[in-house]
Formats: C-alpha cells, sequence, structure tokens
C-alpha cells in the first residue's frame, strides 16, 4: 500500500560546496541517496516535498558539515493478506519467485493450485495446468501476501497463487 511519510536523513557536505549553491546540492543529494532505496519494512519511491534543513554541524575530523534534512515522501509499505501483481524471475521444482518492485515473494508448490503440475521438459522450466495458465520465466503473476520478512535493505516475502482471481495475468 502507498503511503506518503515524513522521514528525517543525514547529508555530509564537503567544505568545496561551502557556497550558494549548497542547498541545491543538499536537495539534489538528498534524491540521489533516497529515492528508489528499501529500508527493509518499506520501499521510498519519491520525495514529494523538503520540509526543513538543519543548521549545518561540523563533523570532528573531517571538515564535513553535516544536515539533517526532514522530508516527505511516497512509500510503499507491503502488508499481509494484500493482493499485488508482479513478474516471476525464475521458476524452480518446489516453487516459483516473483519480484514486486523491490519485493521478492516465493510462491511454494504447497500455494499453488493442485492442477498445476511443474514441467521441467519444455524450453523453460513452468508450472502449467489442463485449462492453459502457464507460470513461467517473465510471466506477470497476481498474488496474495501471505507473509512478510524484513532485513536491512531487502524484504522477502512468502505469496500464494491458491485463490480465485488469483495466478497469471492475460494479456
Amino acid at each position: 500500500m502507498f503511503f506518503v511519510k515524513s522521514l528525517e536523513h543525514r547529508i555530509d557536505l564537503h567544505p568545496s560546496f561551502f557556497n550558494s549553491e549548497a542547498t541545491r546540492y543538499i536537495e539534489q543529494k538528498l534524491f540521489q541517496d533516497v529515492e528508489g532505496t528499501n529500508t527493509g519494512t518499506m520501499m521510498i519511491i519519491a520525495v514529494i516535498g523538503i520540509d526543513e534543513i538543519s543548521e549545518p554541524k561540523v563533523a570532528p575530523g573531517t571538515g564535513f558539515a553535516q544536515f539533517n534534512v526532514a522530508y516527505r515522501a511516497v512509500v510503499w509499505r507491503p502488508f499481509r493478506g494484500e493482493v499485488v501483481d508482479g513478474e516471476v524471475s525464475s521458476v524452480v521444482n518446489n516453487g516459483f519467485f516473483v519480484d514486486v518492485g523491490g519485493l521478492s515473494v516465493f510462491v511454494s508448490k504447497a500455494m499453488i493450485p493442485p492442477s498445476m503440475k511443474y514441467n521441467a521438459e519444455d524450453s523453460t522450466p513452468n508450472f502449467s495446468d489442463a485449462e492453459g495458465m502457464t507460470v513461467q520465466r517473465n510471466s506477470q503473476v497476481r498474488l496474495r501476501i501471505k507473509g512478510i520478512r524484513g532485513e536491512l535493505g531487502q524484504m522477502f516475502a512468502i505469496g500464494s497463487i491458491r485463490e480465485d482471481y488469483l495466478g497469471t495475468l492475460m494479456q
């Protein structure tokens, strides 16, 4: 789910940038540092506004100035039970992996409908059933998140396509 969240970030500025363009450089550095990053619980999509840039503090022994920047950003945070769309990155005999933005979701054999069978004899490994639904690499899939685990800079989840209206998306 998407949210607007207030966050803070510390930026170190080299003394060579102490001029009239320092504020512009701090703003650019903030965009570079935080946009598209994964915190382990959420992914920062875009910075939408800068609320405050603190007064600089000199970092001892370096001469760098440290600025604390308060900003607002659009973030994406996955929730248990949420239905999301993603792209299959790999298929293995006990399930498949789906990339949903910065989230890696594993769908195990137990979370795949029993009518879908693993097939390694085709040109690419896949799960397919008699009705023509095929899950293979680069397929678009709709799934439900069953569990989430976050680590520093990474998020992982377990998903399921074993419900109505879930599975491959027709193109």
